[in-house]
């Protein structure tokens, strides 16, 4: 089944990581499908992951060229055979990670640990994505090997750009706080932004539409802590340390990446408390780990299995209650996208136009 698009065999432009500072539109082959339970879908919309502009500032282990992008909403143009849970014309969100639905890794939720494809497989993420072989999704076409175990379906009414990020950040933000918030209703919870930005702000508005008596989100960038505050936090316009004292919440979010801020939040956890990491840390840390001990702190770290947590949050985002609106604070045109990507936002999304 298809519809028209790009014919196969020819070339496309695909953004690409070349160095620090510096990515560029290059040709790259179009997919086509290569099995019965495949799609090819054309990305409309697609967000900078908090990861991409770690990689721009040239502060992340990796070296190019590869291709970039991996939150995306797309249009279905083709699908096999056996594919049942979508059509072409039809709007979907990708998840980031490749997963096959029915290893024993997915059928158990880890979907971002798929056993069937290469460890880390994962869409515009390079040599931390597994590889190139799925390519980046700010191309004119994307190849999902395992449609109907992927691809979600996007509601009339959710907006393209808004919904990108539900392929990732989004839904990384959403489980920091979704679990915690599910055992403990209620609760109060305590953010340290920065160093993973929209991801802290995408938990302040989980917190929010999950019930959180009061939150409280702690970054000394302003343009971030007013997001925050629209989101419905208590911005405390700080760096996160360990010398600052905000008290003990039963829920606390490290989205700092630094090793201080990371301290700050497991010393503000309070006894029998939950405090997840999302910020990534390419060397090792010290942790408190006795006063951790001492007062029952449960820590969480790991990627996210994007595909498992995209239904609740999306359905949480449909009826309004999840706001992802005020975290897209840049959106730019997608010929834009070589000028656009290097520079600092919270939150960029691409879209075409």
């Amino acid at each position: 089944m298809t519809i028209g698009y790009i014919r196969p065999m020819a070339t496309m432009r695909e953004l690409t990581f070349v160095e620090a500072g510096k990515v560029e539109f290059r040709e790259a082959r179009v997919p086509t499908l290569e099995g019965p339970g495949e799609a090819l879908v054309r990305p409309l919309a697609v967000s900078r992951c908090d990861l991409d502009f770690v990689f721009t500032q040239g502060k992340a282990p990796v070296t190019g060229p590869f291709p970039l992008g991996h939150e995306c909403i797309a249009e279905v143009l083709e699908v096999g055979d056996s594919v049942r849970s979508v059509v072409p014309g039809q709007r979907v969100i990708v998840p980031f990670q490749i997963s096959c639905g029915t290893c024993d890794a997915c059928t158990k939720g880890f979907t971002g640990s798929c056993r069937t494809v290469p460890k880390l497989s994962a869409y515009g993420l390079g040599p931390l994505g597994g590889g190139t072989a799925f390519g980046g999704a700010i191309s004119d076409v994307l190849r999902v090997p395992y449609a109907d175990a992927m691809l979600v379906c996007l509601p009339d009414g959710v907006s393209p750009i808004v919904a990108a990020a539900l392929g990732d950040n989004a839904v990384d933000g959403f489980r920091t706080v979704a679990a915690a918030l599910a055992r403990n209703p209620g609760a109060s919870v305590l953010v340290g932004g920065g160093g993973a930005p929209s991801v802290g702000l995408y938990a302040v508005a989980a917190a929010r539409a999950l019930g959180a008596s009061n939150v409280v989100y702690v970054d000394p960038n302003d343009g971030r802590a007013a997001v925050a505050e629209k989101l419905g936090a208590k911005a405390v316009r700080e760096k996160c340390t360990p010398a600052l004292r905000l008290g003990r919440f039963p829920i606390t979010v490290d989205a700092t990446a630094r090793e201080e801020g990371l301290r700050f939040l497991l010393g503000s956890t309070e006894p029998e408390g939950t405090c997840t990491s999302v910020g990534i840390y390419f060397a090792d840390v010290a942790l408190p780990l006795f006063e951790m001990y001492t007062r029952g702190v449960t820590f969480v770290t790991g990627r996210v299995h994007a595909r498992r947590e995209i239904p609740a949050a999306l359905a949480l985002a449909a009826r309004g209650l999840l706001d992802l609106a005020p975290v897209a604070t840049t959106i730019a045109a997608w010929d834009a996208a070589p000028e656009a990507w290097i520079l600092p936002a919270p939150k960029l999304v691409l879209h075409r136009t």
